[in-house]
């Protein structure tokens, strides 16, 4: 997401400097962003947003008036196996940002988070006055960064907008994520693994849409608020996992029922109608974008095959 909201920006906003702070974790991949490396308007540091003095540092070399937090753990089963680090980025980093931000003066912060911090729901959707019901440590994590993000606006008066989106897919995406990894599965012939029955519902945004909805907010948003990105693309995974089945001429013997994870949300859905309020909507439909994403592993197999390869190895 952020590599990509990254070649976003220094398309639509010629004047604009990108600065990209970034630790590289496993998720984190330079490979993302070679093709504009050697653009003047970009510039790369690589570090640790829970260490203060290497984020001081970036304040005080590039003074940036906008911060972007998409910094972040993400994966829900990696939290599942290993909540510390995911308490010290989402947490602990927040809250280094933050204090930065304080001490070196902003014009607008905004918070990257996700609708899983509202919990599941069983029918409706969710709203930004929902209150906040974690059920992984993953979600947890965002729920403390996010309850900070607030406390510093309402005692600091830091200028944050926070954002709450429904499921990511597109280009670019780490191949632990759902679409990806059925899809790079069925590109190699191996099985595609469905916790459960696939009956849990997730709603979906392709990224490019996702990129002009955190555009429009950081521009047009107002300060102290929340805003819901969803589309109503509402689907279960069984319905997500047929659609890619198809789009591989493939059948139901390409799939392995694997045990449920623990705590697995059954539904997320937001109410999206601040965010819509703003000009925004979906570009495209969920079986075009999703088709365009399949393309996208078919022709990018250099791009994740090394990735997968060295999950392999590690597990």
């Amino acid at each position: 997401m952020g590599s990509n909201f990254v070649r976003y920006v220094l398309s639509h906003y010629p004047d604009y400097i990108v600065v990209n702070f970034d630790a590289l974790t496993y998720a984190g991949n330079l490979e993302n962003l070679r093709d504009i490396e050697s653009e003047g308007r970009y510039h790369f540091v690589k570090g640790d947003i829970t260490d203060d003095k290497a984020v001081n540092q970036v304040f005080e070399t590039y003074r940036p008036s906008v911060v972007i937090n998409f910094a972040a753990e993400t994966h829900v089963d990696r939290s599942i196996l290993g909540p510390k680090a995911f308490i010290l980025t989402d947490v602990i980093g927040t809250y280094t940002l933050l204090e930065a931000c304080k001490h070196h003066g902003i014009d607008r912060y905004v918070q990257i988070s996700t609708d899983e911090v509202y919990g599941s729901i069983k029918e409706g959707k969710f709203t930004e006055e929902s209150p906040f019901q974690p059920n992984s440590p993953y979600s947890a994590s965002k729920a403390g960064g996010d309850h900070l993000v607030r406390a510093y606006h309402k005692t600091y008066a830091i200028p944050v907008i926070q954002t709450h989106s429904c499921n990511v897919f597109g280009p670019y995406q780490y191949p632990e994520k759902f679409i990806p990894l059925f899809s790079t599965n069925l590109i190699e012939n191996k099985k595609v693994p469905l916790y459960g029955d696939g009956s849990n519902v997730r709603e979906w945004i392709f990224l490019e849409d996702y990129c002009r909805a955190v555009d429009l907010i950081w521009h047009q948003g107002l300060v102290g608020e929340n805003y819901n990105i969803g589309t109503g693309w509402e689907k279960s995974n069984k319905e997500v996992m047929f659609a890619l089945l198809a789009l591989f001429g493939k059948g139901e013997e390409m799939v392995e029922h694997v045990e449920d994870r623990l705590g697995h949300d059954w539904r997320y859905a937001v109410e999206a109608e601040k965010l819509m309020a703003l000009g925004w909507k979906p570009s495209a439909s969920f079986e075009e974008r999703l088709r365009e994403t399949v393309d996208w592993y078919k022709n990018n197999s250099e791009w994740w095959r090394p990735l997968k390869e060295a999950d392999e190895h590690i597990s």
